[in-house]
């Protein structure tokens, strides 16, 4: 019995020795600590104190998990570290007198002070300032944060230093696919009619980015073509509009931008263009491109991503995020992929590119096309990017008859529209409109009182012109700018001088496109 008392006895004295051991350790260290930061300490309690408490308070209110104080050996305030729900300390933990483990510092996230600032930075960025403004309010304490306060005023005179955009002076400019490879794009003019087309019609990766940038370094400023009008709904549910007002600082000039024919047509096949559009590992939009030994790889391959790039990087290239509006045809389904009913149907008058896709493609399902599509067209639209019809055979609807035009807007409709959610936008193919831009769409305009019908308000053609913009109660029309091979090229000749107050062509034209044709 003595022998199992002096047992117990050893291994009690061996577990005091351990924790006697671990205890001096851990005072060490905070000794060590407190002397080395010991006068600094001092002057910032005698001086915070009462401010760090309440400092400390709001953070633990902002914090996105519970925290819990500690005491070290000298009694100071330790480090706090966020404490999991039923979290225990257990095993070899340090602990003070009261059983409580020490922590370890807490980390910034997107409820704490840096987080917030950072967030709120962005949104005035993009002159968003009343959003700013309540995302500082939304931190717990902020009124007594000089830091958070001085942010707080500084947004304010930002936006007391805006002044309102004249509506109609914006200009809109507008782009089709991006060349990836501008040599197999235009090479043999002389025998193939496609590339003397993408010679006129496309703009090269690289005189894009020179666009881009050359356009924000003169202080232009992308909107949503409805940030210009305000819409209000009848009790009939009919829209109305009137001018909205967009507020910019008086070195900046707003521009509205649109993509024509996103549907990587297979007439682009072997063109050096990207063959559709996908969604990379974070679920953001980026394009496919086929490499001439026929790997597939994705990337930064037309201009959504490509804005997309330049806008994270450049918040104030954009009003509140704004993105572009995509113009969308559907005889060849959309985006890249073939959702058409046509490729499952198969008529008589099927063309021989949709025959030869079919034959390369002997596993083509029109559910599944059509559901990557569509998952496609919502991240695009989360991104901020509107879509737009532009009609579902790229016709003129000026020239075709009106029953031409009711079977070529129900194919739009059925075939298009459940996959993007639908628009009110209607971008005509080939620029041409209902009516001169000296006359309204009057009554008994059948055209437009047909499209009017079927829910379309804003409606945008092809025009020469630096801006062009009417806004009447039942509709909203805007005049566009290709920024195409044609009309870079002619402007570098001096036939022509129609975009000088966006960019020198001079400077941006790709040294790899050819003469261009005249049309």
């Amino acid at each position: 019995m003595q022998r199992r008392r002096d047992d117990i006895r050893a291994r009690v004295d061996n577990r005091r020795k351990r924790y006697m051991r671990r205890r001096m350790a851990t005072t060490f260290v905070v000794l060590a600590f407190i002397t080395a930061v010991g006068v600094a300490a001092a002057l910032f309690a005698s001086f915070k104190g009462e401010k760090e408490k309440e400092d400390s308070d709001a953070v633990a209110a902002n914090a996105d998990v519970p925290e819990k104080s500690a005491k070290n050996e000298s009694g100071t305030d330790a480090e706090t570290v966020p404490i999991s729900e039923g979290e225990e300390g257990t095993g070899d933990t340090p602990e003070d007198e009261e059983g409580e483990p020490e922590v370890q510092p807490v980390q910034a996230g997107a409820s704490s002070k840096e987080g917030i600032l950072e967030e709120a930075n962005r949104l005035a960025a993009s002159y968003d300032y009343d959003g700013a403004m309540e995302k500082v309010k939304s931190f717990a304490g902020y009124e007594g944060d000089a830091e958070m306060t001085e942010a707080i005023a500084g947004y304010e005179a930002q936006k007391a230093a805006c002044v309102p955009v004249k509506i109609d002076e914006i200009t809109h400019v507008f782009y089709h696919s991006l060349a990836v490879d501008p040599i197999k794009c235009f090479a043999d003019q002389e025998t193939v009619p496609q590339a003397v087309g993408n010679n006129q019609w496309m703009t090269t990766i690289d005189e894009f980015n020179k666009i881009t940038q050359e356009m924000y370094d003169r202080g232009y400023v992308m909107v949503d073509l409805h940030d210009m009008v305000e819409e209000t709904v009848d009790e009939n549910g009919v829209s109305h509009f009137k001018e909205a007002q967009i507020m910019l600082p008086p070195d900046k000039k707003a521009f509205v931008l649109s993509l024509d024919d996103l549907s990587y047509y297979h007439s682009y096949d072997g063109f050096g263009f990207a063959s559709k559009m996908v969604l990379d590992e974070n679920g953001k939009p980026k394009c496919e491109y086929i490499q001439d030994d026929g790997t597939t790889v994705v990337g930064d391959y037309d201009v959504v991503p490509l804005m997309d790039k330049f806008i994270e990087e450049h918040p104030d290239a954009s009003y509140r995020g704004a993105k572009g509006t995509i113009a969308l045809t559907g005889y060849n389904g959309i985006l890249g992929y073939r959702t058409d009913i046509s490729y499952q149907t198969v008529p008589e008058d099927i063309d021989a590119d949709k025959k030869k896709w079919l034959e390369e493609h002997p596993d083509f399902d029109l559910e599944t096309e059509r559901a990557n599509a569509k998952k496609v067209a919502e991240a695009l639209k989360e991104d901020g990017w509107k879509f737009a019809s532009h009609t579902w055979g790229h016709l003129k609807v000026g020239t075709i008859s009106f029953e031409r035009l009711q079977a070529d807007t129900e194919k739009w409709l059925e075939n298009v529209a459940p996959l993007i959610g639908g628009t009110d936008t209607i971008i005509f193919a080939h620029g041409e409109d209902l009516a001169g831009w000296t006359d309204d769409y009057a009554a008994g305009n059948e055209k437009y009182d047909y499209l009017k019908s079927k829910g379309f308000n804003i409606y945008c053609n092809v025009d020469s012109k630096q801006y062009n913009t009417i806004i009447r109660d039942g509709y909203v029309r805007q005049s566009r700018r290709n920024l195409d091979g044609y009309r870079i090229y002619f402007n570098t000749t001096g036939e022509m001088d129609n975009l000088s107050d966006l960019f020198d062509a001079a400077e941006i034209i790709d040294p790899k496109r050819p003469p261009v044709h005249h049309l």
